[in-house]
């Protein structure tokens, strides 16, 4: 290879032969002189590529068919920015005269390849003699070329550079020192092999040396110092911790195949733990382990590698097992008695402190005492608790103690330990330790006590000023009774009560109401004053209870209704300020006998009832009394208002209903005024119907026949009798008109026949009368003979007819409407007697001759219906 160094940065010429095999070298050339820190190598033509060494391979077969080829290789620093090229020229060598052979040449022979030797061993920390051999490589090619040897990489001209070098001409690899292996257990080097003119023929071989491990290292521990805990009575076999060590030597062979033994042991009892050797595992020995003997172990432990055997290498190290404390040690009192002295009723003091001694470690649960009292405190007057500073148990008085009820009280208390009991191998049970106070009471004068302490009186609300609602007293405790003890009540207090000084009698001082201001809590604590003769006080305390009472009418929360013509029953609630018992449930009364026959009542819940009709009452406004009568008899006095109205929805209903109170009919000032206007329009009328009028009526012949033709034939074979009914009252016949009315019940039915066959009917509620005037004479009814009065036929055809009209009027889909305007069907061909209209005069006689063909059952009929 022919490089010009001095333009190397411009042109690099190889002489390579014509015919260039994929995987090529090319040549190599020396980017470092063109740029020292090249990040990016490439070449313009795809047939070669570059490797970071310099070196040039082909990429696949290439002839050359010129006698030259150029190529650039491209050269970047990114960093710095810089881009340099590298111009390459192959030349196409000349063919050498081929060397004359020999006729035994002519026999190909297959040698050994030497350019792949195998990989190199040095011994680690070798002695020398130094520069030391250690592999030879050697090209096949060399019998036909002057082959010169080069090699690069770690160790030659890469840190550590100078450990090994190649000869040129022989191809001997040698060492210049010892190499520690843990530092560079191999190498890697690249060897070249080319002429004298730059020509490879061989591809760069790569060559590894490798270092041999020698066993300089000794094993050493992960840690100065291993600390473990067991708790004490562990049972044999329970591990304790794990010690690890390692070895820098080669892994995977004696040189680290490690062995762990304990070799002593502090204090230097029996052995209470084992060593595994393969696993560094430490394990409980010893079946019994007592903290309060021994508190901890020293172990002292050596790791050795070559399996364990003598000439391995070694290290110890330090480890130490601290017995954990567990409550296997019951405390115990250092007395068995105790005896203390305290003042009656004196309390929250401290009377007493007691000690214990146990073996457990101080400050762990296991040492924590708690102390109770066994016997001797039924009235819980005493309590023991725990000086968690000294461990010491503190025995205070919490209710104060009677001299006069005992001088002397015992206790026993015992004590345990804050943790469970934790019980070693074969050990009994604990028991508790036990120990008794004496308690001496002494004597004190006292003031009065009040028994109870606490006195709850009810009063109900509203009770009279003065009124006595209980007595409360106080004792001398020296002499049980109550003389000379007088009472009072401090200033300052809810001024609800009083109590007599001398007999402790408690009177009201106001009417208790829990409506009003202070009293709305229902309830007021009053401390009193007992006061020996000796100036000694005691206090007690009064509790006054306002107990509700009946004090509020009940009353029905709304009275006004309106009922429709599907009379939907009303339902009534009522209200009522007091509380249970005094309120609900509600009893409800009609109180006005009249409306109680006309209205029911029924039950509903606890608070409200129904109210309905009992029968078909006319429409109006009634106002009902009712009365409402709570739980506690207290009666509450309600009027309802209901406007039974004629209307499908209580929104349809503007006031037209007559308004009912007992039975009476009242008229509206547009009633009045519909009437008067009425009453114009039917005086008309009159005039107008008996200026029509004939003289009579016209009898007529009827003749049998053509009957069949024109009535329908009724069951009836003969002449009905006679009916002589008082409730058939004949009407007044005036102007050929004849009626009858019938009386049923609460309601009449009048039928009014006009003229010949034209008829109009109507029902009138309430009253007994008839459109005829009816007079009495010796107690029979006779007809007047006059005509209709003006306000007969008004009272009776107005309200109707102006009912009707206007309901019809209001009604947008007809309905009312359909209740006289009625469609009849068709019933065959034409009539004889032509139209029967409601306006059919004299002038039709002629018309009405076939009534003159009549059957004989009609003419029994007609002369029923005709008073002639």
């Amino acid at each position: 290879v022919l490089s010009f160094c001095c333009e190397a940065c411009k042109k690099v010429i190889f002489h390579v032969p014509s015919e260039l095999e994929a995987d090529m070298l090319v040549g190599r050339v020396d980017l470092k002189e063109c740029l020292q820190s090249a990040e990016f190598i490439s070449s313009s033509d795809g047939n070669f590529k570059v490797l970071e060494d310099g070196s040039v391979y082909t990429t696949s077969a290439l002839s050359l068919s010129a006698k030259k080829k150029t190529f650039t290789i491209l050269l970047k620093d990114i960093q710095e920015q810089i881009q340099k090229k590298i111009h390459v020229d192959l030349v196409k060598e000349e063919k050498k005269t081929p060397k004359t052979r020999h006729a035994r040449d002519t026999v190909l022979k297959r040698t050994k390849r030497r350019w792949g030797p195998i990989p190199s061993v040095m011994i680690e920390n070798s002695l020398g003699p130094f520069p030391l051999q250690i592999q030879q490589v050697q090209s096949d090619t060399a019998q036909n070329y002057t082959i010169y040897y080069s090699a690069s990489g770690p160790g030659i001209d890469q840190d550590p550079k100078g450990l090994f070098y190649i000869e040129r001409e022989t191809g001997n690899i040698f060492a210049t020192r010892a190499v520690d292996r843990e530092q560079y257990p191999s190498f890697q080097i690249i060897c070249f092999a080319t002429t004298p003119d730059g020509y490879s023929p061989e591809v760069p071989l790569v060559h590894t040396i490798r270092i041999e491990d020698d066993n300089d290292n000794a094993p050493y521990f992960t840690q100065d110092l291993f600390e473990f805990c067991v708790p004490e009575n562990s049972r044999p076999g329970v591990v304790v911790g794990k010690v690890i060590a390692e070895d820098r030597d080669e892994p995977y062979t004696l040189h680290t195949t490690l062995k762990y033994r304990i070799v002593s042991q502090t204090p230097p009892i029996t052995p209470a733990f084992s060593l595994h050797g393969d696993t560094g595992v430490i394990s409980v020995l010893l079946p019994q382990l007592d903290r309060e003997l021994v508190p901890s172990y020293t172990l002292l432990v050596e790791v050795r590698d070559m399996a364990g055997q003598p000439f391995g290498l070694c290290t110890t190290g330090t480890v130490v097992v601290k017995i954990e404390d567990t409550n296997d040690n019951a405390p115990s009192f250092k007395q068995l008695q105790y005896e203390t002295r305290v003042e009656e009723n004196r309390v929250n003091v401290e009377i007493l402190r007691v000690s214990v001694v146990d073996l457990d470690e101080p400050g762990s649960p296991g040492s924590g005492a708690v102390y109770e009292i066994i016997r001797g405190n039924d009235d819980q007057a005493f309590e023991i608790t725990t000086d968690k500073n000294t461990n010491e148990g503190i025995l205070c008085v919490v209710k104060g103690l009677d001299y006069e009820t005992a001088k002397q009280r015992v206790l026993v208390i015992g004590v345990n330990n804050e943790a469970p009991y934790v019980l070693a191998p074969h050990s009994q049970q604990l028991s508790q330790s036990t120990s008794s106070v004496t308690v001496h009471v002494l004597d004190v004068d006292e003031g009065p006590v009040f028994k109870p302490c606490l006195l709850r009186l009810d009063v109900k609300e509203c009770e009279d000023i003065g009124t006595a609602i209980g007595r409360y007293v106080a004792e001398d405790p020296e002499t049980g009774n109550s003389e000379g003890i007088r009472y009072r009540i401090p200033p300052g207090q809810c001024n609800w009560i009083n109590i007599d000084d001398k007999s402790g009698e408690v009177r009201t001082v106001r009417v208790l109401d829990r409506d009003m201001g202070e009293m709305r809590r229902g309830q007021c604590n009053v401390t009193v004053l007992a006061i020996d003769r000796n100036g000694k006080t005691g206090t007690g305390t009064i509790q006054v209870c306002i107990v509700p009472g009946n004090k509020n009418f009940p009353r029905i929360a709304q009275t006004d209704y309106i009922m429709c013509r599907d009379r939907k029953p009303i339902c009534l609630t009522a209200e009522d300020a007091d509380e249970a018992p005094y309120s609900a449930p509600f009893v409800y009364r009609i109180t006005d006998r009249n409306l109680a026959s006309m209205w029911k009542l029924t039950p509903h819940d606890d608070n409200s009832w129904y109210l309905s009709p009992k029968s078909d009452i006319p429409y109006g406004v009634y106002e009902i009394p009712v009365s409402v009568i709570d739980n506690g008899g207290k009666i509450g006095e309600n009027i309802v208002r209901v406007n039974l109205c004629d209307c499908v929805t209580p929104s349809e209903c503007d006031g037209r209903s007559r308004q009912l109170t007992g039975g009476n009919v009242t008229l509206g000032l547009w009633a009045i005024l519909a009437m008067i206007l009425g009453s114009l329009l039917l005086l008309l009328i009159l005039i107008t119907i008996c200026g029509c009028c004939g003289a009579g009526v016209m009898h007529r012949q009827v003749t049998d026949d053509c009957a069949n033709h024109n009535l329908i034939i009724s069951n009836t074979e003969a002449p009905g009798e006679e009916v002589m009914d008082h409730n058939i009252i004949p009407l007044q016949n005036t102007c050929d008109q004849g009626g009858y009315g019938v009386k049923t019940g609460e309601q009449q039915t009048f039928e009014m026949v006009k003229g010949r066959g034209h008829t109009l009917e109507s029902v009138k509620g309430g009253g007994h009368q008839t459109l005829g005037s009816v007079k009495e004479v010796g107690g029979q009814p006779m007809m007047d003979t006059c005509r209709y009065s003006y306000s007969e036929w008004h009272n009776f055809t107005h309200p109707r007819l102006g009912e009707k009209v206007h309901l019809c009027r209001q009604d947008e889909e007809q309905k009312h409407s359909e209740d006289y305007l009625l469609s009849y069907n068709y019933e065959g061909k034409g009539s004889l007697a032509g139209s029967v209209g409601c306006c059919s005069d004299q002038h039709e006689e002629e018309a009405l001759d076939f009534l003159d063909q009549l059957e004989p059952k009609f003419r029994t009929l007609a002369e029923t219906c005709i008073k002639r």
